[in-house]
């Protein structure tokens, strides 16, 4: 580890890139315990200065995945990797309520974060209000995603040591690589993801480093508050990736027959009044809102879908979501997610 340290942390202007052997070395150093927590807060810190390289990026997260086996889906249910990272302090999350409605279109989505840092509402404490399960093991998580179409993994859960080092972020006040690598990890080894980020010097990289790792299909979008989000109330930049093309495109409500909205209809609402989010998701699914916030989870139910493999573009899958808001499909999506959290059983592993 002092070695790589040496080559990271020379300085602004002699500090080189790890090839793609140091860096998976690099990573299981710190992930096997090896590296002394000295040493990793240096080796943070020295890329957090340098900027990670695309192959840095990409031997960390295929690194990171040797050390836990995928969740077992079955081949060819067609599953979307939704990362949710984030947390929110602005916005509600549409996220969630746009899931529901994709799955009750007929996609297959797997959404996986943590808790969140203190001053961020994280999507499982919405989850919870809602009756979705967030504590589903690994090996639970492939049934449930038969069973419903949707399905949350707790990361913590899932790769203990990534999650930890996420949790670094309090400790050292900046976040670290191990954010991008979390998106990236992808459990069920989907073949189509979805990556939403706000620091705009991993948008580029991250998608560069997704085909590095073979990915076959990708959005990856300058998501609303670094949620995989398209905002109903601005242009969105999104880069995607098919096969190993990269195309870059913008996209505007009014793309898809959709009024813009203000800030105020994307609003959320204060840590401690989290209910009234559930309650507002709650009241969306059962189509009982109209206008912005309907809105905005419709274009994102449409994007999922989109990412799902429905259809040949975000605009042209925005009926079927609208239909399935509107027949009732969605309500009952929801109501099956719920029904579902006192059935199947859980085990809340340490994450220690």
């Amino acid at each position: 580890m002092q070695h790589l340290l040496a080559k990271v942390a020379k300085g602004q202007k002699t500090s080189k890139d790890l090839t793609w052997e140091e860096a998976k070395q690099a990573m299981r150093l710190m992930i096997e315990g090896t590296a002394t927590p000295a040493q990793v807060g240096a080796f943070l810190t020295a890329m957090r200065f340098k900027s990670e390289s695309v192959t840095e990026l990409a031997a960390f997260t295929a690194t990171a995945r040797q050390y836990v086996p995928p969740v077992p889906v079955r081949a060819g249910l067609g599953v979307v990797d939704v990362p949710v990272y984030a947390g929110k302090r602005e916005t509600f999350h549409a996220i969630v309520p746009a899931a529901i409605v994709a799955a009750a279109a007929g996609a297959v989505l797997l959404l996986h974060g943590v808790d969140g840092p203190p001053d961020r509402q994280g999507v499982s404490s919405v989850l919870k209000l809602l009756g979705i399960p967030v504590d589903l093991t690994a090996k639970l998580v492939g049934p449930e995603l038969e069973r419903t179409g949707v399905a949350y993994l707790d990361l913590a859960l899932y790769h203990p040591p990534v999650s930890r080092f996420l949790e670094l972020r309090q400790e050292l006040g900046v976040r670290n690589f191990f954010h991008p690598v979390a998106r990236m990890l992808n459990p069920a080894r989907a073949g189509s993801q979805v990556i939403g980020l706000s620091h705009p010097p991993y948008f580029e990289k991250t998608v560069e480093a997704l085909r590095m790792l073979s990915c076959p299909r990708a959005l990856v979008i300058r998501g609303v508050e670094g949620d995989p989000e398209l905002s109903i109330g601005n242009t969105t930049r999104l880069l995607e990736l098919k096969g190993e093309r990269i195309t870059p495109f913008t996209f505007q409500p009014k793309d898809a027959g959709l009024t813009m909205a203000t800030f105020r209809e994307m609003a959320g609402f204060p840590a401690e009044q989290r209910e009234r989010e559930a309650d507002l998701i709650k009241r969306i699914i059962a189509n009982e809102i109209q206008g912005g916030q309907r809105d905005w989870v419709l274009l994102n139910a449409a994007m999922l879908l989109y990412a799902a493999g429905k259809g040949t573009s975000i605009a042209g899958n925005l009926a079927a979501a609208r239909h399935a808001l509107e027949s009732g499909q969605a309500k009952a999506k929801l109501a099956e997610l719920s029904a579902g959290a006192g059935t199947v059983p859980k085990v809340r592993l340490s994450a220690q």
